[in-house]
């Protein structure tokens, strides 16, 4: 890319973003040079210390993706010290594994809040300013579970199905302007989830950790190999670029060719 630093004085929100996935995003926003706003749960002094080392400003916000009120507070608070947000990164999620007959309504209710209707709450709050200034960059992490299904995950398949639906509305709602809406369908992620999934598997099957992380992989994902949190921050740092200026309402599937088979 011809300009390293070509978010150089904007911001960029990123929901559930103090470690995994949102982080790798964060991260690699910031060698963009966008002054960051953290939200989530983790260690928050270390995402802080990661992202200034590389010289911008960041701050963090817990808002419960589940609530609305405080939604709208912390997109106010970006708006307060940096002077609105340029660039959002819906990436907030949590997940349940049960059958449809058998899922906790309220696991269903937490998982729409959070892996969906909190990304309306961010785009409807966020996009009036990237209007005013005719440049905005949203990208919501949806999942390949957003293209295709699995057994197990209704609710979140649901939300995620629902969360590319939303990006291709807000593209197409933006298509006349300087700013763009669109998805990243990642496959299997090496995040701590994944990271007990494959633990189990071994304990079950008694065999190795490698053999256990192949065995998870070759059911999905042709690739054998995971995507990485800075793969998916340098697709989106794409995106942010002036590359990403038609891209518009795409549903990226970065999955080690899951969704190609």
């Amino acid at each position: 890319m011809s300009n390293l630093n070509h978010l150089q004085g904007k911001t960029a929100l990123v929901t559930g973003s103090t470690s995994g996935i949102g982080l790798g995003i964060a991260q690699a926003l910031a060698q963009a040079g966008a002054n960051i706003v953290l939200n989530g749960f983790g260690d928050v002094d270390a995402a802080l210390a990661s992202l200034t080392a590389t010289g911008v400003q960041a701050i963090h916000h817990p808002a419960d993706m589940r609530k609305p009120d405080e939604i709208a507070a912390m997109v106010a608070a970006a708006q307060a010290r940096f002077g609105g947000v340029d660039v959002l990164v819906n990436n907030a999620g949590i997940q349940h594994v049960a059958p449809v007959e058998a899922f906790p309504v309220e696991k269903w209710d937490d998982i729409l809040a959070i892996n969906l209707t909190s990304s309306f709450h961010t785009i409807r709050h966020a996009l009036p300013g990237m209007r005013a200034r005719n440049w905005g960059r949203i990208v919501n992490i949806a999942s390949v579970h957003g293209l295709v299904g699995s057994a197990g995950k209704s609710a979140y398949v649901a939300a995620k199905h629902g969360l590319v639906g939303l990006t291709k509305v807000t593209a197409l709602e933006t298509a006349g302007t300087g700013v763009t809406c669109n998805a990243i369908c990642p496959g299997f992620v090496l995040t701590p989830l994944v990271a007990q999934q494959i633990a189990d598997i071994a304990a079950r099957d008694g065999i190795s950790t490698e053999a256990a992380q192949a065995r998870l992989l070759a059911d999905k994902q042709p690739s054998g190999q995971f995507v990485t949190p800075r793969q998916l921050g340098g697709i989106v740092t794409m995106l942010c670029s002036p590359l990403g200026d038609e891209v518009r309402g795409a549903a990226w599937a970065a999955d080690g060719g899951w969704t190609a088979q």
